[in-house]
């Protein structure tokens, strides 16, 4: 099929650099989504490498194998736009995690789920009526729906921080990517209109929460039946501090046993910002 092999190139592309980041942390140190790199020090290359790299080999796994299952669309749209719509949404949905995270200096992330959710939605978008099949669902269901309780459930996800996974990201790709396809197709928006809308309606409420009751995005999910505690600036930056303190006495007695020569490079440079600091 035309156009097939660019998402072949960036399955590979994913496998090496997540390859190389399992095995050399460095690597997750220099090239992560990391809030306080990319707002303090300008470290922008962040809000795109971090989409190569992933947590783990599962993490991996699933992300190239939803990106392989919706490669087909890269036939339709042309190598060029395929690739507009996954960088793109790659570039939206951790631009969304910056917004949402802006106060939480020690957040990070790695992974492509941003970019393959843009793609999966652009399918969605041209073709709501085609079949999915889920693992857990003998029997695929229509695409649309799919895409209303995927955008649903990740509103809900993001909302209660369940689990590590960053479902914001998610949501601002799956966006960005139905977003431009329809600009490229705006045909696929009179004919589909009632499944896109009903897609944008959860994501709609979830920007209005983030813009206008962004506190309801800081409770922890460990605490949902107890007292709800809410975080502001002054609480995170000594929640950094604290946390900067312990790494750095972890490393004074690493060099207090093993000597100077023993640290890493990323070791090397954490002491050295910390020296910087007044």
């Amino acid at each position: 099929m035309p156009g097939t092999w660019l998402p072949i190139t960036l399955i590979a592309a994913n496998i090496v650099f997540s390859c190389a980041g399992f095995f050399n942390s460095d690597i997750l140190d220099k090239y992560a989504f990391e809030i306080d790199p990319i707002r303090i020090h300008k470290d922008y290359k962040r809000l795109i490498t971090s989409g190569f790299l992933h947590a783990d080999w599962m993490h991996l796994f699933f992300n190239m194998l939803a990106l392989y299952f919706f490669s087909g669309i890269a036939g339709i749209m042309g190598n060029g736009l395929f690739f507009g719509v996954y960088m793109a949404s790659l570039l939206g949905g951790n631009l969304l995690l910056l917004y949402i995270y802006r106060n939480r200096g020690s957040y990070s992330a790695v992974g492509a789920s941003g970019a393959v959710s843009g793609i999966i939605f652009s399918s969605i978008a041209l073709f709501p009526g085609m079949k999915i099949n889920l693992f857990f669902i003998p029997i695929g269901i229509p695409s649309w729906l799919f895409g209303i309780i995927y955008m649903a459930y990740s509103v809900y996800q993001a909302r209660f921080r369940s689990g590590d996974i960053a479902h914001e990201a998610h949501i601002g790709g799956a966006i960005t990517g139905m977003v431009i396809t329809i600009m490229a197709f705006p045909g696929a928006l009179t004919y589909n209109f009632w499944p896109i809308l009903g897609i944008f309606i959860p994501v709609m409420i979830f920007l209005f929460i983030a813009v206008f009751k962004p506190h309801l995005f800081l409770i922890d999910n460990r605490n949902f039946n107890k007292e709800k505690i809410y975080y502001n600036i002054e609480h995170v930056y000594n929640a950094n501090k604290a946390s900067m303190q312990h790494e750095i006495d972890a490393i004074l007695e690493k060099i207090h046993h093993k000597g100077i020569e023993s640290l890493s490079k990323n070791e090397r440079e954490i002491l050295d910002q910390y020296s910087q600091e007044p």
